[in-house]
This record gives C-alpha cells, sequence and structure tokens, in this order.
C-alpha cells in the first residue's frame, strides 16, 4: 500500500482516505494529483467523492511547514450516473489555513470532464481513474512488521510465480489540478513549495475534523501499518508539529531496523539522519522543473516514480527490491492532460 485505508478513520470511509499524492511539471504548468476512494476498500464502501467533505491541496511557500496557499476542492451529491457538481477555490496567506475562510472560487463544474478556468491555462479533471501506484504485498507487509517490531526485513520467498501488485485492476478517484507556473509564483513569491493533500468532513457543530493527511509516500505504510494510534496521530498532526511530534519515534525504528540489519555503521545517527529527512512530511518541489523522487533527492513525484521502492531502501539504508516496475500498472499515465488514465 501508499497509504490505501492507512487508519481507522479512513477506513471508515474510503472516499476520504488519500492514498496518494504527485507534484510534477505539466504541459502547461505545475500539476497536483490526490488519489483518493480506492476499489481496496471494497466492493461495498461508498464511491465518488464526499459531499460533506473538502478535499485541499495545502502548500507551503515560506519553509514553516504551515501552509499560506490552499486549493479547496468540494462536491455535491451525485446524480443517477454518477457524476458529482464540484467547485475549486483558493486560499491564500493565513487564509489558507483556516477552516472558516471561504476564499475565491476559480472554477465549477461536473465530475469526469475537462474544465479550464477564465484563463485557460488553469485546468481541472476529477473522476474514476486507474491506479498509478503499484506495490508486492508480501514486501510491503513485511518492511511494515519489521519497523513495528524492530526486527530485520523477511520478505517471503517467491513461489515462483509473477509477482502481482497489490493494486492491479484496481481503480481510485483521482482529482487532478493544472496551475500555470506563472499564476503559482504569483501566489507563492518562490520556485521552491513543500505541498500536502488533507481531507476534511464537516461536523455537526459546524466545523471540520481532519481525517486523512498525505505528503511524503509510504510514510504510514512503513512506520504505521501495524500501528493504529500512530497512522491516527500521522493523519491529524499539522505538518509545523511534525518534528515535534514524530522525531524520536521515527528515529527509534529505524534505527532498531537497521541494527539488525548492519545496514549503518551508526544506526542511531543514522535513524536520526532518516528522520530529519522525511520530517515535516510535506513533499518538496521546485516549481517549472522535472519531478524527481529518488533516494537521493525528492523533488515532487511523478504518477511512474517507483516511490515504494525508494522509500524502502531509504528506511533500511539498503537496496529494498519490490522486484515490480510501472509496467506493474494495468492503465499506465500519460504526458498529456489529465495525466491519468481516466475509467471507461
Amino acid at each position: 500500500m501508499s497509504h490505501h485505508l492507512d487508519s481507522p478513520a479512513a477506513r471508515a470511509d474510503a472516499r476520504l482516505n488519500i492514498s496518494d499524492l504527485y507534484v510534477f511539471r505539466g504541459e502547461r504548468g505545475t500539476v497536483f494529483v490526490m488519489d483518493v476512494c480506492s476499489d481496496s476498500a471494497g466492493t461495498d464502501a461508498p464511491k465518488g467523492f464526499h459531499p460533506d467533505a473538502r478535499y485541499e491541496f495545502k502548500i507551503d511557500s515560506t519553509g514553516d511547514a504551515t501552509e499560506d496557499l490552499a486549493y479547496r476542492f468540494t462536491f455535491g451529491a451525485p446524480d443517477p450516473d454518477g457524476a458529482q457538481p464540484l467547485e475549486l477555490r483558493r486560499l491564500v496567506g493565513a487564509d489558507a489555513a483556516d477552516d472558516a475562510k471561504e476564499g475565491v472560487v476559480l472554477l465549477t463544474g461536473t465530475t469526469g470532464r475537462a474544465l479550464s478556468g477564465a484563463d485557460q491555462d488553469l485546468r481541472v479533471w476529477t473522476g474514476r481513474a486507474g491506479d498509478p501506484f503499484w506495490m508486492n504485498p508480501g514486501v510491503v507487509e513485511a518492511v511494515g512488521q519489521a519497523f513495528q517490531h524492530g526486527t530485520d526485513v523477511d520478505v517471503p520467498a517467491q513461489d515462483g510465480a509473477p509477482v502481482k501488485s497489490l493494486f492491479s485492476g484496481q481503480k481510485v478517484r483521482s482529482i487532478v489540478l493544472e496551475v500555470s507556473d506563472a499564476d503559482l509564483m504569483s501566489a507563492t513569491g518562490t520556485r521552491d513549495i513543500g505541498g500536502w493533500g488533507v481531507t476534511a468532513l464537516a461536523t455537526d457543530a459546524g466545523g471540520w475534523h481532519r481525517i486523512n493527511r498525505c505528503g511524503l509516500p509510504m510514510i504510514s505504510p512503513i512506520f504505521a501499518q501495524f500501528d493504529e494510534e500512530l497512522a491516527e496521530l500521522l493523519n491529524q498532526t499539522p505538518p509545523a508539529a511534525d518534528i515535534d511530534t514524530f522525531t524520536d519515534e521515527i528515529s527509534k525504528r529505524v534505527a532498531a531496523v537497521v541494527g539488525v540489519r548492519n545496514t549503518a555503521s551508526d544506526p542511531h545517527a543514522y535513524g536520526q539522519e532518516v528522520a530529519d529527512r522525511v520530517l515535516p512530511n510535506i513533499l518538496p518541489y521546485t516549481i517549472g522543473t522535472s519531478a524527481v523522487f529518488g533516494f537521493a533527492e525528492f523533488n515532487g513525484r511523478s504518477l511512474n516514480d517507483n516511490a515504494g521502492e525508494v522509500m524502502f531502501s531509504l528506511a533500511t539504508d539498503s537496496a529494498l527490491s519490490i522486484d515490480l516496475t510501472k509496467d506493474a500498472v494495468d492503465a499506465p499515465a500519460t504526458s498529456s492532460f489529465p495525466y491519468v488514465a481516466p475509467a471507461v
């Protein structure tokens, strides 16, 4: 898994679960993709986008891990064919972190269609699409067990049959937002940004309750796959509090695993190095550049990056293969808008 169904709250309603977040250079500008509502929740799980929820791309442009720009999507109830009305708003400055602020409407429309803003450089597509993520189920479980118990990564032996991705043939609901680089830089004042995705559900008291948060890939599956309390805390904590909240826990878990694997000369120092690398849990990106999500550098994340293998290798300080490539995806991403593979 990436962040598929990574906490009790997310499993309660898959429409609010962010499975993956991507940021990369598109045809016209910077592309943000948030995938929710994975088929992995099961056939009986609710489908589509939650009509009482907010789906937000949060952006920090000052390096303080607090959002100063947000793009907020909301959806209406589905019609008999499953299409839903949508609205996109932009919130700037302090308003981006204030649930009570409304921001400015950028566009309205319907899911399943390509939508453009008034200047045509703003583009949106939302709907059912192929899940672009791939993962070896045996490896991800072995990694989760190792970081839960402080043991070696015990990958089960293959039986000779080809490895099948955990998400082969499955679909997600994708939110694709493309913003011109000029507009994005005008709003941020810099090329260097950090992004994360948030889902929030309206409460009976009139406020908003955070359900899911996703920045870097694989954080929850590595460190909290078998620890529901930690998984929930990872979703509820704001990025600005990540370092104080999670540094000790992540560095301790990394130190235990690399110590058993004997892959680092100083396990505790390496554990601290990993914690420093992944906290705050925000995906960094330089506007206008090609996305590169690799062991040496995090700069956005493309739909074709092997994020699982990168993060497993970083956490274990070793080359840990998942024995799968992007060819394991049934409906591959494309270089043309909407970049994801819409499901028929």
